[in-house]
Protein backbone atom coordinates (compact mmCIF):
# COMPACT_ATOMS: atom_id res chain seq x y z
CA UNK A 1 0.00 0.00 0.00
CA UNK A 2 1.60 3.22 -0.78
CA UNK A 3 2.25 6.48 1.50
CA UNK A 4 -0.12 9.05 0.69
CA UNK A 5 0.98 12.13 -0.96
CA UNK A 6 1.33 15.01 1.17
CA UNK A 7 -0.81 17.73 -0.33
CA UNK A 8 0.02 21.87 -0.28
CA UNK A 9 -2.10 21.82 2.64
CA UNK A 10 -0.09 19.36 4.55
CA UNK A 11 2.93 20.32 3.88
CA UNK A 12 2.44 24.23 4.99
CA UNK A 13 1.24 22.71 8.80
CA UNK A 14 3.95 20.38 8.93
CA UNK A 15 6.70 22.21 7.57
CA UNK A 16 6.92 26.04 7.55
CA UNK A 17 4.00 26.42 10.45
CA UNK A 18 6.78 24.31 12.32
CA UNK A 19 9.68 26.13 11.44
CA UNK A 20 7.54 29.32 12.37
CA UNK A 21 7.20 27.74 15.84
CA UNK A 22 10.74 26.85 16.61
CA UNK A 23 11.56 30.61 16.08
CA UNK A 24 9.23 31.77 18.40
CA UNK A 25 10.77 29.37 20.90
CA UNK A 26 14.06 30.05 20.39
CA UNK A 27 13.25 33.85 20.30
CA UNK A 28 11.31 33.37 23.42
CA UNK A 29 14.89 32.66 25.25
CA UNK A 30 16.23 36.16 25.60
CA UNK A 31 13.30 37.79 26.27
CA UNK A 32 12.31 35.51 29.43
CA UNK A 33 16.22 35.76 30.57
CA UNK A 34 16.10 39.29 30.27
CA UNK A 35 12.54 39.97 31.90
CA UNK A 36 13.76 37.07 34.84
CA UNK A 37 16.99 38.75 35.86
CA UNK A 38 15.46 42.73 35.40
CA UNK A 39 12.01 42.26 35.99
CA UNK A 40 11.30 38.99 38.01
CA UNK A 41 14.27 38.58 40.29
CA UNK A 42 13.74 42.38 41.74
CA UNK A 43 10.03 41.87 42.43
CA UNK A 44 10.68 38.26 43.56
CA UNK A 45 12.61 40.38 46.54
CA UNK A 46 9.53 42.62 46.69
CA UNK A 47 7.18 39.82 47.29
CA UNK A 48 9.32 37.88 49.90
CA UNK A 49 10.01 41.36 52.17
CA UNK A 50 6.57 41.68 52.35
CA UNK A 51 5.73 38.66 54.69
CA UNK A 52 8.27 40.44 56.84
CA UNK A 53 7.55 43.01 59.52
CA UNK A 54 4.86 42.40 61.49
CA UNK A 55 3.46 39.45 59.33
CA UNK A 56 2.09 38.17 56.42
CA UNK A 57 -1.28 38.16 57.67
CA UNK A 58 -0.88 41.63 59.56
CA UNK A 59 0.35 43.89 56.68
CA UNK A 60 -1.73 42.20 54.19
CA UNK A 61 -4.93 42.33 56.42
CA UNK A 62 -4.46 46.57 56.58
CA UNK A 63 -5.50 47.04 52.90
CA UNK A 64 -9.17 45.21 54.12
CA UNK A 65 -9.85 48.28 56.46
CA UNK A 66 -8.89 51.69 57.78
CA UNK A 67 -6.85 54.31 55.95
CA UNK A 68 -5.24 51.71 53.73
CA UNK A 69 -8.64 50.60 52.31
CA UNK A 70 -9.88 53.38 51.41
CA UNK A 71 -6.54 53.94 49.78
CA UNK A 72 -7.17 51.28 47.36
CA UNK A 73 -10.49 52.45 46.64
CA UNK A 74 -9.82 55.84 45.76
CA UNK A 75 -6.54 54.55 43.27
CA UNK A 76 -9.65 52.20 41.85
CA UNK A 77 -11.63 54.80 41.50
CA UNK A 78 -9.10 57.26 40.24
CA UNK A 79 -7.98 54.89 37.38
CA UNK A 80 -11.51 53.51 36.43
CA UNK A 81 -12.40 57.36 35.91
CA UNK A 82 -8.75 58.13 33.66
CA UNK A 83 -9.65 55.25 31.85
CA UNK A 84 -12.80 56.61 30.68
CA UNK A 85 -12.35 60.43 30.10
CA UNK A 86 -8.97 59.54 28.27
CA UNK A 87 -10.56 56.93 25.94
CA UNK A 88 -13.06 59.51 25.16
CA UNK A 89 -10.43 62.17 24.59
CA UNK A 90 -8.04 60.29 23.00
CA UNK A 91 -10.40 58.03 20.50
CA UNK A 92 -12.46 61.43 19.76
CA UNK A 93 -9.14 63.30 18.65
CA UNK A 94 -7.39 60.48 16.55
CA UNK A 95 -10.63 59.85 14.53
CA UNK A 96 -11.12 63.49 14.16
CA UNK A 97 -6.97 64.15 13.03
CA UNK A 98 -6.78 60.86 10.73
CA UNK A 99 -10.22 60.39 9.25
CA UNK A 100 -10.35 64.04 8.19
CA UNK A 101 -8.54 66.34 6.17
CA UNK A 102 -9.00 70.34 6.93
CA UNK A 103 -6.22 72.91 7.41
CA UNK A 104 -4.29 72.57 10.12
CA UNK A 105 -4.65 68.99 10.60
CA UNK A 106 -0.71 67.79 10.25
CA UNK A 107 0.30 70.81 12.47
CA UNK A 108 -2.69 69.65 14.94
CA UNK A 109 -1.83 66.19 14.88
CA UNK A 110 1.79 66.87 16.26
CA UNK A 111 0.28 69.37 18.86
CA UNK A 112 -2.03 67.15 19.87
CA UNK A 113 0.82 64.76 21.74
CA UNK A 114 2.66 67.16 23.80
CA UNK A 115 0.85 67.26 26.51
CA UNK A 116 2.78 63.79 27.41
CA UNK A 117 6.25 65.72 27.39
CA UNK A 118 5.01 67.53 30.75
CA UNK A 119 7.48 66.88 33.08
CA UNK A 120 5.86 64.66 36.18
CA UNK A 121 6.28 67.31 38.80
CA UNK A 122 6.07 70.79 36.87
CA UNK A 123 3.68 69.26 34.56
CA UNK A 124 1.37 68.72 37.60
CA UNK A 125 2.13 71.87 39.34
CA UNK A 126 1.00 73.77 36.08
CA UNK A 127 -2.48 72.56 36.59
CA UNK A 128 -2.55 73.83 40.14
CA UNK A 129 -1.52 76.97 38.71
CA UNK A 130 -4.54 76.85 36.14
CA UNK A 131 -7.64 74.96 37.86
CA UNK A 132 -6.88 75.58 41.70
CA UNK A 133 -9.12 78.26 43.71
CA UNK A 134 -6.00 80.73 42.98
CA UNK A 135 -5.84 79.56 39.66
CA UNK A 136 -5.54 81.25 36.20
CA UNK A 137 -9.01 80.14 34.86
CA UNK A 138 -10.70 80.72 38.48
CA UNK A 139 -9.33 83.79 38.87
CA UNK A 140 -9.88 85.02 35.76
CA UNK A 141 -13.92 84.06 35.76
CA UNK A 142 -13.67 86.27 38.76
CA UNK A 143 -12.24 89.55 37.38
CA UNK A 144 -14.64 89.04 34.33
CA UNK A 145 -17.39 87.35 35.86
CA UNK A 146 -17.54 88.01 39.70
CA UNK A 147 -17.82 84.92 39.80
CA UNK A 148 -16.52 83.05 43.23
CA UNK A 149 -12.84 81.42 42.17
CA UNK A 150 -13.69 78.32 44.72
CA UNK A 151 -17.02 77.36 42.76
CA UNK A 152 -14.95 76.88 39.09
CA UNK A 153 -11.82 75.60 40.93
CA UNK A 154 -11.05 71.40 40.99
CA UNK A 155 -9.10 69.55 43.50
CA UNK A 156 -9.36 66.32 45.22
CA UNK A 157 -10.25 63.18 43.31
CA UNK A 158 -11.22 65.48 40.17
CA UNK A 159 -8.02 67.40 40.43
CA UNK A 160 -6.10 63.56 40.53
CA UNK A 161 -9.16 62.85 37.33
CA UNK A 162 -8.09 66.18 35.46
CA UNK A 163 -4.41 66.05 35.33
CA UNK A 164 -5.17 61.84 34.31
CA UNK A 165 -6.98 62.60 31.76
CA UNK A 166 -5.08 65.62 29.87
CA UNK A 167 -1.76 63.60 30.14
CA UNK A 168 -2.60 60.06 29.61
CA UNK A 169 -5.15 60.59 26.64
CA UNK A 170 -2.32 59.69 24.14
CA UNK A 171 -2.00 56.60 25.13
CA UNK A 172 -5.21 56.06 23.48
CA UNK A 173 -4.70 58.55 20.55
CA UNK A 174 -1.22 57.03 19.99
CA UNK A 175 -2.67 53.76 19.70
CA UNK A 176 -5.81 54.50 18.12
CA UNK A 177 -3.84 56.63 15.44
CA UNK A 178 -1.66 53.42 14.72
CA UNK A 179 -4.63 51.56 14.21
CA UNK A 180 -6.70 53.41 12.10
CA UNK A 181 -3.52 53.89 9.85
CA UNK A 182 -3.08 49.92 9.49
CA UNK A 183 -6.75 49.25 9.31
CA UNK A 184 -7.84 47.89 5.61
CA UNK A 185 -10.12 50.32 4.01
CA UNK A 186 -11.69 47.73 1.92
CA UNK A 187 -13.66 46.92 4.53
CA UNK A 188 -15.25 49.74 5.45
CA UNK A 189 -15.99 49.92 1.64
CA UNK A 190 -17.63 46.65 1.49
CA UNK A 191 -20.45 47.01 4.45
CA UNK A 192 -21.11 50.89 3.21
CA UNK A 193 -22.02 48.81 -0.42
CA UNK A 194 -23.55 46.22 1.33
CA UNK A 195 -25.96 48.82 2.57
CA UNK A 196 -24.81 49.70 6.65
CA UNK A 197 -25.07 53.05 7.19
CA UNK A 198 -21.95 55.14 8.47
CA UNK A 199 -23.28 54.47 12.61
CA UNK A 200 -23.30 50.41 11.65
CA UNK A 201 -20.01 50.49 9.87
CA UNK A 202 -18.43 52.37 12.77
CA UNK A 203 -20.29 50.35 15.39
CA UNK A 204 -20.07 46.46 13.21
CA UNK A 205 -16.50 47.16 11.42
CA UNK A 206 -14.54 49.68 13.12
CA UNK A 207 -15.17 49.48 16.54
CA UNK A 208 -14.10 45.95 16.58
CA UNK A 209 -11.21 46.33 14.39
CA UNK A 210 -10.08 49.04 16.90
CA UNK A 211 -10.77 46.72 20.13
CA UNK A 212 -7.03 46.09 20.60
CA UNK A 213 -5.85 49.25 20.60
CA UNK A 214 -8.24 50.48 22.90
CA UNK A 215 -7.49 47.76 25.08
CA UNK A 216 -3.96 48.79 24.76
CA UNK A 217 -4.84 52.23 25.33
CA UNK A 218 -7.09 51.15 28.64
CA UNK A 219 -4.32 49.21 30.08
CA UNK A 220 -1.37 51.79 29.91
CA UNK A 221 -3.85 54.21 31.27
CA UNK A 222 -5.54 51.98 34.10
CA UNK A 223 -1.48 50.81 34.90
CA UNK A 224 -0.15 54.56 35.01
CA UNK A 225 -2.90 55.71 37.19
CA UNK A 226 -2.54 53.09 39.48
CA UNK A 227 0.96 53.87 40.20
CA UNK A 228 0.61 58.05 39.55
CA UNK A 229 2.16 59.72 42.53
CA UNK A 230 2.80 63.34 41.62
CA UNK A 231 -0.73 64.03 41.00
CA UNK A 232 -1.67 62.82 44.27
CA UNK A 233 0.66 63.99 46.07
CA UNK A 234 -0.33 67.78 45.07
CA UNK A 235 -3.82 67.13 45.39
CA UNK A 236 -3.36 65.44 48.55
CA UNK A 237 -5.65 62.28 47.94
CA UNK A 238 -4.67 59.28 50.16
CA UNK A 239 -3.90 56.82 46.78
CA UNK A 240 -2.33 53.22 47.54
CA UNK A 241 0.90 54.89 46.00
CA UNK A 242 0.71 57.43 48.52
CA UNK A 243 0.69 55.16 51.12
CA UNK A 244 3.13 52.93 49.84
CA UNK A 245 5.59 55.96 49.39
CA UNK A 246 4.88 56.47 53.31
CA UNK A 247 5.42 53.64 54.41
CA UNK A 248 8.81 52.94 52.50
CA UNK A 249 9.67 56.37 53.93
CA UNK A 250 8.73 55.52 57.48
CA UNK A 251 11.10 52.50 57.60
CA UNK A 252 8.54 49.95 57.54
CA UNK A 253 9.38 48.06 54.37
CA UNK A 254 7.52 45.39 54.79
CA UNK A 255 4.19 47.27 54.96
CA UNK A 256 5.13 49.03 51.55
CA UNK A 257 5.83 45.69 50.18
CA UNK A 258 2.72 44.37 50.46
CA UNK A 259 1.22 47.35 49.30
CA UNK A 260 3.22 47.05 46.10
CA UNK A 261 2.34 44.12 45.79
CA UNK A 262 -1.50 44.39 46.32
CA UNK A 263 -1.61 47.36 43.65
CA UNK A 264 0.05 44.86 41.41
CA UNK A 265 -2.39 42.10 41.94
CA UNK A 266 -4.99 44.66 41.08
CA UNK A 267 -3.44 45.60 37.83
CA UNK A 268 -3.02 41.89 36.83
CA UNK A 269 -6.62 41.51 37.29
CA UNK A 270 -7.12 44.34 34.98
CA UNK A 271 -5.03 42.99 32.75
CA UNK A 272 -6.40 39.46 32.62
CA UNK A 273 -10.02 40.88 32.40
CA UNK A 274 -9.21 43.28 29.21
CA UNK A 275 -7.28 39.86 27.54
CA UNK A 276 -10.27 37.53 28.27
CA UNK A 277 -12.27 41.25 26.36
CA UNK A 278 -10.09 41.21 23.84
CA UNK A 279 -9.68 37.13 22.90
CA UNK A 280 -13.66 36.83 22.85
CA UNK A 281 -13.13 37.55 18.85
CA UNK A 282 -10.67 37.75 16.37
CA UNK A 283 -9.65 41.44 14.99
CA UNK A 284 -7.66 40.92 12.60
CA UNK A 285 -8.12 41.96 8.58
CA UNK A 286 -8.01 38.57 6.01
CA UNK A 287 -6.48 41.14 3.80
CA UNK A 288 -4.28 44.13 3.58
CA UNK A 289 -5.69 47.23 1.51
CA UNK A 290 -4.81 50.85 2.48
CA UNK A 291 -6.24 52.83 4.55
CA UNK A 292 -9.28 54.58 3.90
CA UNK A 293 -8.79 58.35 2.53
CA UNK A 294 -9.18 61.05 4.71
CA UNK A 295 -12.62 62.58 4.41
CA UNK A 296 -12.84 66.24 3.46
CA UNK A 297 -15.64 67.95 4.78
CA UNK A 298 -18.82 68.74 2.33
CA UNK A 299 -19.28 72.17 2.75
CA UNK A 300 -17.04 75.45 3.56
CA UNK A 301 -18.95 75.74 6.69
CA UNK A 302 -18.58 71.97 7.99
CA UNK A 303 -14.52 72.54 7.11
CA UNK A 304 -14.56 75.25 9.61
CA UNK A 305 -16.24 73.80 12.04
CA UNK A 306 -13.95 70.79 12.17
CA UNK A 307 -11.68 73.05 12.19
CA UNK A 308 -12.17 75.53 14.90
CA UNK A 309 -13.36 72.30 16.93
CA UNK A 310 -9.82 70.69 16.43
CA UNK A 311 -8.19 73.62 17.58
CA UNK A 312 -10.30 74.84 20.42
CA UNK A 313 -10.00 71.09 22.00
CA UNK A 314 -6.30 70.91 21.15
CA UNK A 315 -5.83 74.47 22.80
CA UNK A 316 -7.21 73.08 25.61
CA UNK A 317 -5.24 70.29 26.02
CA UNK A 318 -2.37 72.30 25.42
CA UNK A 319 -2.94 74.95 28.37
CA UNK A 320 -0.70 73.33 30.78
CA UNK A 321 2.18 73.50 28.20
CA UNK A 322 1.90 77.24 27.60
CA UNK A 323 1.45 77.29 31.71
CA UNK A 324 5.01 76.41 31.89
CA UNK A 325 6.37 78.40 28.77
CA UNK A 326 4.87 81.29 30.14
CA UNK A 327 6.26 80.64 34.25
CA UNK A 328 9.69 80.24 32.04
CA UNK A 329 9.95 83.46 31.67
CA UNK A 330 8.88 84.89 35.00
CA UNK A 331 10.77 86.65 37.31
CA UNK A 332 10.63 84.19 40.24
CA UNK A 333 8.89 85.62 43.45
CA UNK A 334 7.06 88.13 41.45
CA UNK A 335 3.94 86.24 40.51
CA UNK A 336 1.93 85.96 43.90
CA UNK A 337 -2.13 87.44 43.72
CA UNK A 338 -2.02 88.43 39.48
CA UNK A 339 -3.75 86.66 37.21
CA UNK A 340 -0.98 86.24 34.85
CA UNK A 341 2.85 86.63 35.99
CA UNK A 342 3.52 90.91 36.27
CA UNK A 343 7.19 90.63 35.43
CA UNK A 344 9.24 88.77 32.46
CA UNK A 345 13.24 87.66 31.57
CA UNK A 346 15.37 85.52 29.92
CA UNK A 347 17.66 85.07 32.95
CA UNK A 348 16.32 81.79 33.61
CA UNK A 349 17.45 80.51 29.99
CA UNK A 350 20.34 82.55 30.22
CA UNK A 351 21.20 80.27 33.23
CA UNK A 352 20.56 77.43 31.80
CA UNK A 353 22.86 77.68 28.84
CA UNK A 354 25.72 79.73 30.23
CA UNK A 355 26.46 77.26 33.09
CA UNK A 356 27.77 73.90 31.49
CA UNK A 357 26.79 72.52 34.96
CA UNK A 358 23.45 73.38 34.22
CA UNK A 359 23.53 71.39 30.70
CA UNK A 360 24.28 68.38 32.45
CA UNK A 361 21.04 67.21 33.67
CA UNK A 362 19.27 67.81 29.70
CA UNK A 363 22.46 65.74 28.51
CA UNK A 364 21.44 62.56 31.00
CA UNK A 365 18.28 62.62 30.49
CA UNK A 366 18.35 62.34 26.35
CA UNK A 367 21.41 59.77 26.20
CA UNK A 368 20.09 57.49 29.09
CA UNK A 369 16.69 58.07 27.37
CA UNK A 370 17.73 57.11 23.75
CA UNK A 371 19.43 53.52 25.58
CA UNK A 372 17.11 53.17 26.95
CA UNK A 373 14.49 53.05 24.13
CA UNK A 374 16.67 51.44 22.24
CA UNK A 375 16.86 48.18 24.02
CA UNK A 376 13.15 48.93 24.52
CA UNK A 377 12.74 48.63 20.92
CA UNK A 378 14.03 45.47 20.50
CA UNK A 379 13.02 43.46 23.62
CA UNK A 380 9.41 45.14 23.58
CA UNK A 381 8.67 44.30 19.75
CA UNK A 382 10.36 40.94 20.39
CA UNK A 383 8.35 39.95 23.07
CA UNK A 384 5.33 40.85 21.76
CA UNK A 385 5.57 38.70 18.56
CA UNK A 386 6.50 35.77 20.94
CA UNK A 387 3.50 36.58 22.64
CA UNK A 388 1.04 37.34 19.62
CA UNK A 389 2.90 33.63 17.74
CA UNK A 390 3.01 31.72 21.25
CA UNK A 391 1.26 28.50 20.82
CA UNK A 392 1.96 26.47 24.00
CA UNK A 393 0.90 27.30 27.82
CA UNK A 394 2.58 30.24 29.41
CA UNK A 395 1.64 32.85 26.96
CA UNK A 396 -0.52 34.47 29.12
CA UNK A 397 1.84 34.56 31.73
CA UNK A 398 4.80 36.42 29.93
CA UNK A 399 2.19 38.91 28.72
CA UNK A 400 1.57 39.56 32.92
CA UNK A 401 5.23 39.68 33.63
CA UNK A 402 6.65 42.05 30.86
CA UNK A 403 3.31 44.77 31.47
CA UNK A 404 3.90 44.34 35.27
CA UNK A 405 6.35 47.19 35.92
CA UNK A 406 4.04 49.56 34.50
CA UNK A 407 1.94 48.41 37.23
CA UNK A 408 4.27 49.31 40.18
CA UNK A 409 5.10 52.63 41.45
CA UNK A 410 8.33 54.03 39.95
CA UNK A 411 9.56 54.08 43.69
CA UNK A 412 9.20 50.63 44.09
CA UNK A 413 10.78 49.93 41.25
CA UNK A 414 14.18 52.04 42.01
CA UNK A 415 14.07 50.65 45.18
CA UNK A 416 13.81 47.05 43.62
CA UNK A 417 16.68 47.35 41.75
CA UNK A 418 18.70 49.11 44.27
CA UNK A 419 18.48 46.24 46.26
CA UNK A 420 19.21 43.49 43.58
CA UNK A 421 22.37 45.46 42.34
CA UNK A 422 23.76 46.99 45.26
CA UNK A 423 26.77 44.49 45.85
CA UNK A 424 27.74 41.60 43.47
CA UNK A 425 25.89 38.35 43.93
CA UNK A 426 24.79 35.61 42.15
CA UNK A 427 21.02 37.06 41.55
CA UNK A 428 23.05 40.14 39.66
CA UNK A 429 25.42 37.98 37.99
CA UNK A 430 28.30 39.88 39.92
CA UNK A 431 26.99 43.47 38.51
CA UNK A 432 27.23 46.68 41.06
CA UNK A 433 25.16 49.26 39.34
CA UNK A 434 23.86 51.38 42.21
CA UNK A 435 26.09 54.95 42.23
CA UNK A 436 26.93 54.60 38.28
CA UNK A 437 24.80 56.02 35.37
CA UNK A 438 24.04 52.64 33.65
CA UNK A 439 21.31 52.26 36.44
CA UNK A 440 19.61 55.42 34.88
CA UNK A 441 19.15 53.36 31.31
CA UNK A 442 18.21 49.78 33.37
CA UNK A 443 15.26 51.48 35.33
CA UNK A 444 13.79 53.06 32.39
CA UNK A 445 14.02 49.72 30.17
CA UNK A 446 12.13 47.95 32.76
CA UNK A 447 9.66 50.69 33.48
CA UNK A 448 8.87 51.73 29.91
CA UNK A 449 9.23 48.30 28.06
CA UNK A 450 5.53 48.06 28.74
CA UNK A 451 4.73 51.06 26.31
CA UNK A 452 6.41 49.16 23.06
CA UNK A 453 5.33 45.96 24.07
CA UNK A 454 1.60 46.97 24.23
CA UNK A 455 1.77 49.52 21.27
CA UNK A 456 3.29 46.59 18.78
CA UNK A 457 1.02 43.87 20.44
CA UNK A 458 -1.96 46.13 19.40
CA UNK A 459 -0.62 46.39 15.48
CA UNK A 460 0.11 42.25 15.37
CA UNK A 461 -3.59 41.73 16.68
CA UNK A 462 -4.57 43.41 13.34
CA UNK A 463 -1.85 41.50 11.25
CA UNK A 464 -3.23 38.02 10.05
CA UNK A 465 -0.56 34.85 10.68
CA UNK A 466 -1.39 33.43 7.18
CA UNK A 467 0.81 36.80 5.62
CA UNK A 468 3.65 35.12 7.29
CA UNK A 469 2.80 31.89 6.85
CA UNK A 470 2.31 32.69 3.04
CA UNK A 471 5.62 34.09 2.85
CA UNK A 472 7.16 30.69 4.45
CA UNK A 473 5.62 28.86 1.83
CA UNK A 474 7.35 31.22 -0.71
CA UNK A 475 11.01 29.82 0.62
CA UNK A 476 11.30 32.64 3.07
CA UNK A 477 13.32 31.93 6.36
CA UNK A 478 11.46 32.79 9.71
CA UNK A 479 14.53 36.00 10.43
CA UNK A 480 13.45 37.04 6.33
CA UNK A 481 9.77 36.89 7.39
CA UNK A 482 9.89 39.03 10.49
CA UNK A 483 11.61 41.68 8.93
CA UNK A 484 10.53 41.80 5.48
CA UNK A 485 6.74 41.27 6.81
CA UNK A 486 6.26 41.70 10.20
CA UNK A 487 7.75 44.39 11.04
CA UNK A 488 7.34 46.49 8.03
CA UNK A 489 3.54 45.75 8.99
CA UNK A 490 3.68 46.32 12.67
CA UNK A 491 6.32 49.59 12.31
CA UNK A 492 3.85 52.22 13.14
CA UNK A 493 2.91 50.60 16.43
CA UNK A 494 6.83 49.69 17.43
CA UNK A 495 7.06 53.59 16.69
CA UNK A 496 4.32 54.95 18.70
CA UNK A 497 5.34 52.83 21.84
CA UNK A 498 8.87 54.03 21.14
CA UNK A 499 7.70 57.81 21.33
CA UNK A 500 5.87 57.02 24.25
CA UNK A 501 8.68 54.92 26.07
CA UNK A 502 11.36 58.04 25.39
CA UNK A 503 8.86 60.88 26.33
CA UNK A 504 8.25 58.93 29.50
CA UNK A 505 12.04 58.00 30.27
CA UNK A 506 12.90 62.17 29.56
CA UNK A 507 10.47 62.70 32.19
CA UNK A 508 11.01 59.96 34.83
CA UNK A 509 10.76 61.44 38.50
CA UNK A 510 9.13 58.86 41.01
CA UNK A 511 12.17 56.35 39.85
CA UNK A 512 15.51 58.95 39.27
CA UNK A 513 14.87 60.46 42.55
CA UNK A 514 15.50 56.91 44.30
CA UNK A 515 18.33 55.76 41.83
CA UNK A 516 20.39 58.50 40.49
CA UNK A 517 24.24 58.71 40.54
CA UNK A 518 25.33 61.49 42.89
CA UNK A 519 26.20 64.79 40.59
CA UNK A 520 24.61 62.98 37.68
CA UNK A 521 21.06 64.17 38.15
CA UNK A 522 18.29 63.43 35.27
CA UNK A 523 16.50 66.67 34.15
CA UNK A 524 13.48 65.61 36.42
CA UNK A 525 14.95 65.31 39.32
CA UNK A 526 16.51 68.98 38.19
CA UNK A 527 13.28 70.10 37.57
CA UNK A 528 12.72 68.87 41.52
CA UNK A 529 15.60 70.80 43.29
CA UNK A 530 14.95 74.03 41.42
CA UNK A 531 11.24 73.91 42.69
CA UNK A 532 12.24 73.28 46.36
CA UNK A 533 14.61 75.97 45.91
CA UNK A 534 12.04 78.07 45.29
CA UNK A 535 13.57 78.72 41.73
CA UNK A 536 10.24 78.32 39.66
CA UNK A 537 11.15 79.87 36.31
CA UNK A 538 14.18 78.16 35.51
CA UNK A 539 12.19 74.43 36.42
CA UNK A 540 9.46 75.81 34.10
CA UNK A 541 12.67 76.84 31.39
CA UNK A 542 13.68 72.97 31.95
CA UNK A 543 10.61 72.26 31.40
CA UNK A 544 9.93 74.34 28.31
CA UNK A 545 13.16 72.90 26.66
CA UNK A 546 11.60 69.48 27.75
CA UNK A 547 8.85 70.03 25.13
CA UNK A 548 11.09 71.43 22.57
CA UNK A 549 13.15 68.36 22.45
CA UNK A 550 9.94 66.25 22.38
CA UNK A 551 8.21 68.43 19.59
CA UNK A 552 11.13 67.43 17.47
CA UNK A 553 11.13 64.19 18.23
CA UNK A 554 7.46 64.25 16.81
CA UNK A 555 8.64 65.54 13.90
CA UNK A 556 11.28 63.17 13.27
CA UNK A 557 8.83 60.25 14.75
CA UNK A 558 6.08 61.26 12.00
CA UNK A 559 9.02 61.09 9.23
CA UNK A 560 9.97 58.08 9.90
CA UNK A 561 6.59 56.43 9.81
CA UNK A 562 5.55 58.22 6.46
CA UNK A 563 8.52 56.63 4.45
CA UNK A 564 7.64 52.99 5.01
CA UNK A 565 3.86 53.16 4.55
CA UNK A 566 4.33 55.37 1.19
CA UNK A 567 6.89 52.95 -0.03
CA UNK A 568 4.56 49.65 0.72
CA UNK A 569 1.39 51.74 -1.01
CA UNK A 570 3.58 51.92 -4.19
CA UNK A 571 4.63 48.28 -4.60
CA UNK A 572 1.90 46.35 -2.31
CA UNK A 573 1.74 43.20 -5.14
CA UNK A 574 5.51 42.90 -4.04
CA UNK A 575 4.88 42.44 -0.14
CA UNK A 576 5.58 38.50 -0.01
CA UNK A 577 9.37 38.21 -0.94
CA UNK A 578 9.94 34.80 -3.21
CA UNK A 579 12.47 32.39 -2.51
Amino acid sequence: MSAPAVTPKSRRRKLPASDGDRFVYVLAVPVVLVLLFLVVIPMATTAITSAGGNGFATNYGSLFGGSSGQALLLSLVSSLLSVFFCGVLGTLLAVLLHRFDFPGRRALSVFAVLPMALPPLIGAVSFVLLYSETGILPRTLAALLGIDPASTSVGGLAGVVLVHAFTMYPYFYLSVSAALAGMDGSLEEAATNLGAGRIRVWRTVLLPMLTPALVSGALLTFMMSMASFTAPQLYNVQTLTMEIVSARTSGNAALAAARSTALSVVSIVFLLSMRWYQGRRVHRSLSKGTPSARRAPASAAAKFAAALGSLLLTVVLLAPVLVIVLVSFSVDGAWTTQVLPSEYTLDNYLEIFSEPQSLLPISVSVQTSLLATAFAIVVGAAAAWVVARWRKPGRGLLDVVIMLPWALPGTVIGVNLVTAFNEPGVGNLGLTLVGTLWILPVAYFVRFVPLVFRSTSASLDQLDPTLEEAARNLGAGPMRVLRTITLPLVMRGVLAGALLAFVDGVGEYVASVVIYPPGLPPMSVEIYNRIYSSEFGTAAAYGALQIVLILIVLAVSNRLGQGPRQKRSAAAPAVVPTA
